[in-house]
């Protein structure tokens, strides 16, 4: 199984290694660097799964580092980190192309939880297609197709079940759904999840390749079935 490496861009040496002992104690390869220069020449030499970058940067500032990086690979995950907290930072961020914002300072168990939430974001978005018992979810349409049929979803009911299919045989808490559908910071109800399953099997009912079992007090399980078309 390969290593996620990620970019570390902060200037302050300290932080940055904190950052950095931490991750690779998680089992992230790390790059760091401490100026956008400094990240953009990473880029070039070395694949990047993920990149965490401090908005007060020598030079290039982070939020333009960040459009640097979504025109170098559109579907590279992008955190940025700030010591301010005003709306309007988080709005430039979100407008550069940023995919999630943290004001220092940082607590760490909370940035893995949002870095796992961005990457099963990520593998939704990047990934065209999971293909079950001849089932076949496609994201390029939002579809499910089976035996010559397609059945459309809407958006957060197709992300839902292509992260159920993408994780098929693993219990996902309701957390980890709302975490990698709706984002870290929703505050929707859990039981949004509920609704959004329920839909998800009635549009699917005359599909058997596959059923979304609910675990009881945990969450859900998307399980193979035998049925073949």
């Amino acid at each position: 199984m390969s290593v996620s490496t990620i970019l570390v861009v902060e200037d302050n040496p300290n932080q940055r290694r904190i950052l950095s002992v931490f991750l690779k104690g998680e089992g992230y390869g790390v790059e760091d660097a401490e100026s956008a220069d400094e990240a953009l020449k990473v880029l070039e030499r070395k694949k990047i799964d993920m990149a965490i970058c401090d908005v007060m940067l020598p030079g290039m500032d982070g939020f333009r580092l960040t459009e640097e990086l979504r025109s170098f690979d559109p579907d590279l995950p992008i955190l940025i980190t700030t010591a301010k907290g005003e709306m309007e930072d988080k709005e430039k961020g979100f407008l550069a192309g940023t995919d999630d914002y943290m004001v220092k300072p940082i607590d760490l168990n909370e940035l893995l939880l949002r870095m796992r939430a961005l990457f099963r974001r990520a593998k939704i978005q990047t990934e065209k297609s999971v293909e079950i018992a001849g089932a076949v979810i496609d994201s390029r349409d939002a579809s499910v197709k089976y035996c010559g049929n397609a059945i459309f979803l809407k958006r957060r009911e197709f992300q839902l079940l292509f992260m159920l299919a993408s994780n098929s045989g693993i219990i996902l808490t309701r957390r980890q759904l709302m975490d990698g559908v709706w984002g870290v910071d929703c505050e929707t109800d859990e039981r949004t999840v509920d609704v959004h399953v329920k839909r998800v099997r009635e549009k699917l009912k005359n599909v058997d390749a596959f059923s979304i079992e609910t675990v009881r007090g945990l969450g859900y399980r998307l399980e193979v079935s035998h049925a073949q078309p």
